[in-house]
């Protein structure tokens, strides 16, 4: 877990619908968000925190208007939710215990049925070619061998 000032000092450099959908579990709009249709290779960590949560390689089109992914790299915390009228799995990141998005069951069969739909506003994206520079060597060896992204 974050020490508070630490996640104090993170919150502060979030913009309003950052701080909205991490803090406040809201939703940005569908097909209006920055990674929805984003096919760069690299990861994405949770913009409070930066702890690595998801791989390019991962990442799939759901048609949904959100990032989706169908495994995460990280340990997420998956809660019950039952707001709008709906029974969900909410997910949360561990370390900053930010909103993320929602969990499903509904994804590729393929890929092992999970949909991550994730909001782009709890995301950071990390380009592979920027992983070592900005400290997330251990994350390379997943993309060796791939061909996919």
């Amino acid at each position: 877990m974050m020490k508070i000032d630490e996640k104090d000092n993170a919150l502060k450099k979030l913009n309003a619908v950052q701080y909205n959908v991490t803090q406040k579990c809201a939703t940005e709009p569908a097909f209006r968000n920055e990674y929805w249709n984003h096919h760069e290779k690299g990861i994405y960590v949770d913009i409070v925190s930066k702890e690595a949560l998801f791989t390019s390689l991962d990442k799939f089109d759901s048609e949904c208007g959100w990032p989706s992914f169908s495994k995460s790299i990280a340990r997420l915390n998956n809660i019950r939710d039952i707001s709008h009228g709906m029974i969900r799995t909410e997910v949360r990141s561990v370390d900053a215990d930010s909103h993320l998005g929602h969990l499903f069951v509904d994804g590729p069969k393929e890929l092992g049925s999970a949909r991550y739909c994730i909001n782009s506003a709890a995301l950071e994206f990390i380009p592979y070619e920027k992983l070592e520079e900005l400290g997330y060597r251990e994350y390379i060896k997943l993309f060796e061998g791939e061909n996919h992204v």
